[in-house]
């Protein structure tokens, strides 16, 4: 019990005296992250935007192909992201394996189905609400769900942020295409990894500290999210009512 008591302290010192190492891997984490959910938000809006409108051959087995890989395993990933990037794979010409550019596309991929998945749902929720009425004014399908997406901006910023939140929160797949290289690669999760097997319990416990943080500083967001949206419909109904 001394010896935890102990990790944590020199823990909670690391943090406070600002330590460099520490804080150079929390920064490499965040900013691997937050690219990859900014690339994610791109692609997995616009598609999970268009599953909600298209209709196509095919269209119920993509819907249930991207409900599957809400499943898919980090690790799972990140093989098949070294697979193509290494020296022998199709993109191994790029020479970008083991660099924070690789870690960004294997956790772009990862959040990519919960980004489509839950957009797509904001849509179908909106096209019940208000979807005839944009189809009167002349709105295509695109442009409706995007319409939708845009009028559902807390919904989105919800999807974003939990999209953050499992990504900064991985391990799996950033340890295998990212290989935990000291000052290039090594991100929060993985440094943890390493400390612990290394015995720097007090670097690690740190980290872990820090990565908690950052989770719940992004639950706390999604709940002011859902909180402040919640309250608008209230005080859009209140306004219909009195009107």
């Amino acid at each position: 019990m001394d010896a935890i008591t102990q990790s944590l302290g020199l823990a909670l010192d690391l943090i406070a005296s600002g330590d460099p190492e520490l804080w150079a891997i929390v920064g490499l984490s965040l900013r691997v992250s937050a690219t990859a959910c900014l690339l994610g938000a791109c692609i997995g809006l616009a598609l999970g935007g268009w599953l909600a409108v298209a209709r196509f051959p095919g269209h119920s087995v993509a819907v249930w192909l991207l409900n599957t890989l809400l499943a898919l395993p980090a690790v799972v990933v990140g093989l098949l992201v070294y697979l193509m990037l290494s020296r022998s794979g199709p993109l191994g010409h790029w020479g970008i394996l083991f660099t924070p550019t690789a870690m960004v596309i294997a956790q772009c991929i990862l959040i990519l189905p919960l980004i489509a998945a839950l957009s797509r749902r904001l849509v179908i929720d909106g096209l019940a609400e208000g979807g005839e009425q944009l189809r009167s004014m002349g709105a295509g399908p695109m442009t409706t769900a995007l319409l939708l997406l845009v009028h559902a901006r807390f919904g989105v910023l919800t999807v974003l942020l939990t999209a953050f939140g499992r990504a900064v929160a991985e391990v799996g797949a950033v340890m295998i295409v990212g290989g935990n290289i000291d000052g290039v690669t090594r991100v929060m999760t993985t440094a943890i990894a390493l400390e612990t097997s290394k015995g720097d319990l007090p670097l690690a416990l740190s980290l872990g500290v820090v990565l908690l943080g950052v989770v719940g500083v992004v639950n706390l967001l999604i709940s002011a999210l859902q909180w402040w949206g919640q309250r608008g419909q209230l005080g859009g109904t209140v306004a219909e009512a009195a009107a």
